[in-house]
């Protein structure tokens, strides 16, 4: 395994349709959901869980995406259909991570909404720790109630992410990156 801190100055996204075979084996997948499931979570509230879409899971949840698109686009071209049905089937692996905030006394909604961004960006670390390559991207099918209903989503829970996980077809190239100068403050400024 590379350096940690090397591993997180090269992570970069790779674009599903850039990504893969093969994806992580069950043993891989399983550590991988252990490292998500171990972030930042006060209150102990788990206000996220995981949708994993692997092997023909991902045509099936294509066809839950397709209908969902006809149904908002009725008169999409096939060539349109064609291709949201094989939104999910574009990398070996995809996780979709489900924010289930709610209400709650003392926790705010704010922080368990970012607990589930938190798994998102673990889950983007560990992918790359393991030797693979990911994206993390919401996409508009995250926002369709009936893709979310297809897909056994409860009415409060919403996507934070579908993270896409594969091997990269070439190696991934960098994205220019903000200057320090222009995001850090010091207080008092």
């Amino acid at each position: 395994m590379p350096d940690s801190i090397d591993l997180l100055t090269r992570r970069r996204s790779v674009k599903p349709n850039e990504l893969g075979p093969p994806g992580p084996s069950p043993s891989e997948l399983e550590m991988l959901l252990t490292i998500a499931s171990r972030v930042p979570d006060h209150g102990k509230l788990t206000p996220w869980r995981f949708v994993v879409f692997e092997g023909e899971a991902r045509q099936k949840a294509g066809e839950a995406i397709a209908t969902a698109f006809v149904a908002k686009y009725p008169d999409s071209k096939p060539e349109h259909i064609a291709y949201e049905r094989l939104r999910l089937a574009r990398a070996p692996l995809v996780i979709a991570v489900v924010s289930r905030a709610a209400p709650h006394v003392k926790i705010p909604e704010w922080e368990q909404v970012l607990s589930a961004g938190a798994a998102c960006m673990a889950l983007e670390i560990a992918v790359n720790a393991l030797g693979y390559a990911s994206t993390w991207i919401t996409e508009w099918c995250a926002y369709d109630e009936r893709f979310r209903a297809a897909i056994g989503l409860a009415e409060h829970e919403r996507i934070a992410g579908f993270v896409h996980v594969g091997r990269p077809r070439t190696a991934p190239e960098d994205r220019p990156r903000p200057s320090l100068a222009d995001i850090v403050a010091r207080f008092p400024a």
